[in-house]
């Protein structure tokens, strides 16, 4: 059986996982960390084996990949970390210049869906390189930012800067839950490599559980090498942050890839095919 090839995207709302790969599930495994730019088109390209991956990336590549059962990172509402900073309120916002950060693709396809929907608005999009303490360029009305940034963010707010949250913006749009991102196989390894497969989405599936038992342990690990607090990172994982890939989660996923589609962000509505373990 060949050593799965895991992709892991070290952001805060995977701490629970990231907490028990350094505590004995990473054994046997190849872990690559990375934003999820990087590990979405290192997956793609058959150089990982699984990964979490931004879920717009599975309706991009359907026919390269399977979804793991019971796995995503998801809120029912607001999310704290993926974030629209703003010189204005939302809705003045009409056609300017809005940066949206190099990291991700999930939470471009959903700004653009929000803002237009929500608000009829289409502004320029620019992709660059973007930092939390200077969070606007000179040249824009507002930045896109997520993961560990996003939600330093949200707890260090400027008095001139308007603020606004994805997960809860697509709450009023649709009254859906928002699924940010899967965990994926590349097609070819899932059904050439079911034992490796199944070995890759156990250590997945108990390293959350795991982990998120021993959430008062994980956050205190990394206190001191991120910039948060104990009372900040507590009600994020959980229950802010969800990983179970549940019929609901789906049904908000579903709709997702539907407006996607609409607005000409993906060529169609994949068909979504979660993988047997």
């Amino acid at each position: 059986m060949p050593c799965p090839r895991i992709g892991h995207i070290d952001f805060l709302n995977v701490l629970p996982l990231s907490w028990n790969w350094e505590h004995g599930a990473a054994d046997g495994l190849a872990i690559t960390r990375n934003v999820p730019a990087v590990l979405n088109a290192a997956l793609v390209r058959g150089e990982l084996d699984v990964s979490n991956v931004s879920s717009i990336l599975y309706a991009r590549h359907a026919r390269d990949l399977v979804i793991l059962p019971d796995l995503c990172v998801s809120t029912d509402g607001p999310v704290q970390s993926i974030l629209l900073v703003s010189k204005k309120p939302i809705e003045e916002l009409t056609t300017e210049r809005i940066v949206l950060t190099a990291q991700s693709q999930t939470s471009h396809c959903l700004l653009k869906i929000i803002l237009h929907r929500s608000y009829g608005a289409t502004p320029a999009y620019d992709i660059r390189s973007i930092e939390p303490q200077d969070p606007i360029p000179e040249d824009a009305a507002g930045s896109l930012f997520i993961g560990d940034n996003a939600l330093w963010l949200y707890h260090h707010r400027q008095p001139d800067l308007y603020y606004y949250d994805l997960g809860a913006e697509w709450k009023k749009l649709t009254g859906k839950k928002m699924v940010y991102a899967l965990w994926c196989a590349n097609r070819t390894f899932a059904e050439q490599h079911p034992d490796a497969l199944r070995l890759a989405w156990t250590r997945i599936h108990k390293g959350l559980k795991n982990g998120f038992a021993h959430k008062e342990e994980a956050i205190t690990s990394i206190l001191g090498k991120k910039p948060f607090t104990k009372e900040q990172l507590d009600p994020y994982l959980g229950p802010t942050i969800r990983w179970s890939l549940t019929p609901d989660y789906i049904e908000g996923l579903k709709l997702f890839y539907h407006l996607a589609c609409e607005e000409g962000l993906i060529e169609s509505e994949p068909e979504l095919r979660i993988v047997a373990i």
